[in-house]
């Protein structure tokens, strides 16, 4: 089948980014070093990626989003199942977890409070969010005694990185909020002097923010040349721009060029990839296949590796998946990556389907042991009704319905013996016997033969 150019370069363009990529753990040539994702698939295309032991540097103006980078890092890390640490200065922990919303409750993020004890002064406020009152602690969160003493947050961020396994995460938010509570740029130069080196070597990767409209020029010369990256937010003529001022040891093209971007929710898009945007909608067809399936993004996202977010951001086709992503979804659909490139409607002059182009399609967890089902017809045809064909094993009992559907359905028992039970009663059903379902729903099904039974089943599209 000939794809059409646009969709052709997406794929290959994709490919050349990501064959490395196809472990996470894999070393990036000629370093130790592991490379590892932002979570914005653009951004980490502009960087020429990001790698462990990476110092991030983010300069923030007012209304420059710089969180929802933070969240998009986040998530990619839990997805990945890293440990991540938050050391906040700037927010109080109720207020954090209040921003991370079920994040927090990851059991592999942990928050270091640097803010009760510090910003702010002790206050029973801020304490009283330690107060559990009997019920059950969903957050990992850790109060440092002394944080107005730098060598104590040292001692506190190393001794919790002690007890994580694997190559760990870090938000320090921020180093403004440091120079505010340390009383001077000179304790926050030599804090990060001493710690961004450390944290290289313990094989860590850390996000650093900072308002650059507080600080000497000085500091910043000094933190940007310890840094591995740095990169500028601003609002320019009110639109948000990034500018990558640094990228270490990386073949970015980018570096000191404006890029503009919008912010949706936590979702970040480039202007680039709106412009790149092909005429073929892939997102639309994924969630198109998706959704015929009876498959949740967040089912999809589990099966796949990723989150309900990045599944949620493909189908609205705001991001392109990876290559190795791309084949995950399509066999977690039960379908061939060609088939995703196809647009809907019936191939001219094609009238005959083979048995042996069938796409096996996914049932519900409780089915999976008794049943399997193959579809009748491509998933890309516009047909008024899905046709599938189920086989149900001997003496096998489902609970409940093989799909979730809410519209009519017709089944033709072409052999075997089946039991049906709709609103508590029972129905036998033999070999060339129909069944039709306005809206009722079985409660269970049960092949009572010594038999596959094979079921012909259809379902009305509406």
């Amino acid at each position: 089948m000939a794809y059409s150019v646009s969709i052709y370069k997406t794929v290959v363009n994709r490919f050349n980014k990501t064959i490395g990529n196809i472990m996470s753990d894999m070393s990036v040539p000629g370093t130790k070093k592991k490379r590892v994702s932002s979570g914005i698939s653009e951004l980490d295309r502009l960087l020429g990626d990001l790698y462990i032991g990476d110092n991030v540097l983010w300069y923030e103006d007012a209304g420059s989003f710089s969180s929802a980078f933070c969240l998009n890092f986040i998530n990619e890390t839990l997805a990945r199942q890293r440990p991540l640490i938050y050391v906040t200065f700037d927010r109080s922990p109720k207020n954090l977890v209040s921003f991370l919303g079920s994040r927090a409750e990851s059991q592999n993020l942990t928050i270091l409070d640097c803010f009760t004890n510090g910003k702010g002064h002790r206050s029973e406020v801020f304490n009283k969010f330690y107060e559990k009152n009997g019920a059950l602690w969903p957050y990992k969160v850790i109060k440092v005694n002394d944080p107005t003493n730098p060598d104590h947050v040292g001692e506190a961020i190393y001794g919790l990185h002690g007890t994580l396994s694997g190559d760990v995460h870090f938000i320090l938010d921020s180093l403004t909020g440091m120079q505010s509570l340390w009383g001077g740029e000179e304790q926050v130069i030599h804090f990060y002097s001493k710690t961004c080196p450390r944290l290289y070597e313990l094989d860590t990767i850390a996000y650093w923010l900072i308002e650059k409209g507080a600080h000497s020029n000085k500091l910043k010369a000094h933190i940007n040349k310890i840094a591995q990256v740095a990169i500028d937010l601003s609002v320019r003529r009110g639109k948000s721009v990034l500018k990558l001022l640094k990228a270490e040891k990386r073949s970015s093209k980018f570096i000191n060029e404006h890029h503009g971007y919008l912010c949706e929710g936590s979702n970040i898009i480039f202007e680039s990839q709106r412009q790149l945007k092909p005429r073929f909608d892939l997102g639309a067809k994924i969630k198109s296949v998706r959704l015929m399936r009876g498959i949740s993004q967040k089912e999809l996202a589990r099966l796949t590796g990723v989150t309900p977010s990045t599944i949620s951001q493909v189908e609205k086709s705001l991001i392109y998946p990876s290559l190795p992503a791309l084949f995950r979804i399509a066999e977690n659909l039960s379908v061939e990556v060609a088939t995703l490139f196809k647009e809907h409607g019936s191939p001219k002059d094609v009238f005959v389907y083979p048995a042996d182009s069938r796409s096996v399609t996914s049932l519900p967890k409780n089915v999976k042991d008794a049943a399997t089902a193959s579809l009748l017809l491509p998933p890309d045809i516009d047909a008024p009704i899905e046709a599938t064909l189920l086989r149900i094993r001997p003496g096998k009992k489902v609970p409940g319905h093989f799909f979730a559907h809410k519209g009519a359905e017709l089944g033709y028992l072409i052999a075997g013996r089946l039991e049906m039970t709709v609103e508590n009663q029972t129905y036998e059903v033999k070999a060339g016997d129909t069944i039709y379902l306005q809206k009722d729903i079985p409660g269970s099904w049960s092949n009572i033969s010594e038999q596959v039974a094979e079921l012909l089943w259809f379902k009305f599209v509406e």
